[in-house]
């Protein structure tokens, strides 16, 4: 294990927009529960999909959906809070 400086740039938590030494762009810590809880939900999607539930398959990407523009939010706030470009 290597312990580094990094740049914080939001409140810790299950989200924080930090940057590491030699990057340019700060990336999301997404914390191990919640990628965990991230990748069930992309889950939940495929399984809906092979039933054919395409209904159900709808449902769950939006809720998805809705999650991760949350954090993509978080991330854009972040970036201009501290006048650093999107890099995208």
């Amino acid at each position: 294990m290597e312990r580094i400086e990094a740049e914080l740039f939001t409140e810790g938590g299950n989200d924080a927009v930090v940057r590491l030494p030699g990057r340019r762009f700060p990336g999301v810590l997404v914390q191990g529960d919640s990628l965990h809880i991230l990748r069930s939900d992309v889950d939940e999607v495929v399984r809906a999909c092979e039933r054919g539930d395409l209904a159900e398959a709808r449902d769950s990407a939006a809720f998805l959906l809705t999650d991760l523009d949350a954090l993509l939010a978080r991330y854009e706030v972040a970036l201009s809070e501290h006048e650093i470009p999107r890099p995208y």
